[in-house]
């Protein structure tokens, strides 16, 4: 039996078994949507693979939104980004994939993803894909 007194008490999943990569973003009901929140992800810890040489690439990606019915819970999103950990991915493909599937899933008011790839080559590169009106 759990300790109530610890904070893990109050966990809904972390500790619920073994985290696994899945494709399945999860959102809940957002308490304020006639009110312009903005709301960014910081993700720096992505990794992703070359298309061509399969070596890894690492960016800080960062995921920027206005909710409109939906707010997106961030373990799912965790998740989600840990399925590309083995995919081979150009960095512009995967900001416009990131989103498409985000923004068709929650359809926000706005909504920004910008990676930043860590340098390969002597190069660093730097995405940025955008959706809707952002605030004024």
């Amino acid at each position: 039996m759990p300790d109530k007194k610890s904070p893990r008490h109050s966990l809904t999943h972390l500790g619920r078994g073994p985290a696994k990569p899945v494709r399945k973003l999860e959102a809940f009901p957002n308490s304020y949507p006639r009110r312009d929140t903005v709301i960014t992800f910081h993700c720096d810890e992505f990794t992703c693979l070359c298309p061509i040489t399969g070596q890894p690439d690492f960016a800080t990606l960062e995921i920027s939104y206005i909710p409109n019915k939906l707010v997106l819970e961030s373990k799912s999103l965790k998740l989600y980004l840990w399925t590309y950990r083995d995919i081979g991915i150009f960095h512009e493909n995967l900001c416009n994939e990131l989103l498409d599937a985000i923004s068709g899933f929650l359809k926000p008011r706005w909504i920004r993803v910008i990676g930043h790839f860590n340098v390969r080559g002597g190069i660093g590169i730097d995405v940025t894909v955008e959706k809707g009106k952002a605030l004024e």
